[in-house]
């Protein structure tokens, strides 16, 4: 009887550090450059950039997206998420525990605020990040959004972004595929 319970609790432990484990999610940290060939949907200045490169930090807390956009024209006006045009104020930080959060963003001489959620697919294999942004322009108050799903391939050397993006100049949607360097 003792070796049922003993059989039986060590199961549980081990299902339970499954679930942790995947519950963790997938770790999505590199540098990862654009593969033109494989996206879709991209807007014309990273159809026109020399390359287009994501450096992704994570830890168990937080996961920050930088987004370098080497040559290409900005649009006129700028705007845009990541993965339309340029985003406000550098790098898109965003919890992992699945609160929102707000910060302070600058946006060329306007400033505004952000607020930003990661949430995790079940089985912890997709991030959904969700950013709203809202700013004072030129014309009064503009929102851009950006929801953007990451996913990796099984060997964890290409990223895919599925990101839909709405502002000023309406909807788009786009599909980013990178490599990881």
């Amino acid at each position: 009887m003792k070796r049922v319970f003993l059989i039986g609790g060590l199961m549980t432990a081990f299902g339970l550090a499954v679930l942790a484990a995947s519950a963790a999610g997938a770790n999505f940290a590199g540098t990862w450059s654009l593969d033109k060939t494989k996206s879709q949907g991209l807007s014309q200045r990273m159809q026109n950039a020399d390359s287009v490169t994501w450096t992704i930090t994570q830890d168990g807390k937080t996961i920050s997206i930088e987004s370098k956009v080497t040559g290409g024209q900005p649009p006129a006006g700028g705007g845009g998420g990541m993965g339309g045009g340029r985003p406000p104020g550098g790098p898109q930080v965003y919890n992992l525990d699945g609160n929102e959060a707000t910060a302070d963003v600058t946006f060329g001489q306007a400033t505004g605020k952000a607020t930003t959620k990661a949430t995790w697919s079940s089985d912890g294999g997709t991030l959904e990040l969700s950013r709203k942004t809202t700013f004072q322009g030129p014309n009064g108050e503009v929102t851009n959004s950006t929801n953007q799903k990451l996913s990796l391939s099984g060997d964890g050397k290409v990223l895919t972004a599925v990101v839909h993006s709405e502002g000023a100049r309406g909807p788009s949607d786009s599909t980013l595929v990178f490599n990881k360097q």
